[in-house]
């Protein structure tokens, strides 16, 4: 099942049909106890609608939204090559090999950009890529009960100049998006689901990648269990797991270009490029 958030109103979709949740809290609904079972309950003839998933708003409440870093080889390879000249490169090598994975937080629900909308790039940035990223839901019982569509925002070279730049590099106004929306399974998703992303310019593509979740060198539950072993979040938190889909180091972001960014079973997030005000 799929959780799509109006302006008004939360919106089940399930076989095709959709369906008006009877509540409009979004945090409450979400962390409700076997989430799948009680959404199953909510449907009925009685509320089906006639809907059409357009100006959608981002599939969040009040929750953050932290990120996993270095998570797979190619992620891995590309931080190495931007960060060679501060000499920074051997940290990458080694969270890559470490038992800890790296974790940072990435954004506050009212920064997260809509689908549709608009995602930034630093005006103190000269090389910033989209990092397509599966992202997983984790209830306030730290379970993971949902799966969205990530675009993890990233000033490479700010980045790369030194890895204490991080926050910066990553953390700002619309430097994230999720959506369309919130996927529901009855099982956890398949290690073999696809992630593509292509780049849109002036009409014409200039980067388009995919790659399977299975390449990804950590499971989602030990992320998890990092991220909450000593942090709580009362309404839950989103977690974006990586990236190993990395445009080629001479490519860069410009105003105006289109990121289109899909995932096997959740659906497709498009959002275009803009500068930071």
């Amino acid at each position: 099942m799929k959780l799509y958030k109006s302006a008004n109103d939360i919106i089940i979709e399930q076989d095709g049909k959709h369906y008006l949740a009877q509540t409009r809290d979004w945090d409450h609904l979400v962390n409700q106890k076997n989430l799948f079972k009680e959404l199953q309950e909510e449907i009925n003839p009685w509320n089906e609608i006639n809907w059409q998933p357009d100006q959608l708003n981002a599939p969040i409440g009040t929750q953050e939204i932290w990120a996993a870093g270095v998570t797979y080889y190619r992620s891995r390879e590309a931080r190495m090559e931007e960060s060679k000249e501060s000499g920074a490169a051997v940290f990458y090598s080694k969270v890559y090999e470490a038992e800890r994975p790296e974790l940072f937080f990435k954004s506050t629900h009212y920064r997260v950009a809509q689908p549709g909308g608009q995602v930034n790039i630093r005006k103190d940035s000269k090389w910033n890529v989209p990092e397509p990223e599966l992202t997983l839901f984790v209830n306030k019982a730290n379970e993971i009960v949902g799966y969205t569509v990530g675009n993890d925002m990233s000033s490479r070279d700010i980045e790369g100049e030194n890895p204490l730049y991080l926050p910066q590099a990553k953390c700002y106004d619309y430097s994230a998006a999720i959506g369309p929306c919130l996927w529901i399974p009855e099982k956890p998703i398949n290690p073999d689901a696809k992630i593509f992303m292509q780049i849109e310019r002036n009409g014409k593509m200039v980067f388009e990648g995919e790659i399977s979740i299975n390449q990804m060198k950590r499971k989602h539950t030990e992320l998890v269990d990092y991220l909450t072993k000593e942090m709580s979040f009362p309404n839950g938190v989103y977690l974006m797991t990586g990236t190993c889909l990395v445009p080629d180091d001479h490519f860069t972001l410009e105003e105006g270009d289109w990121v289109h960014i899909e995932i096997d079973g959740i659906g497709k997030l498009s959002n275009k490029v803009g500068l930071s005000s």
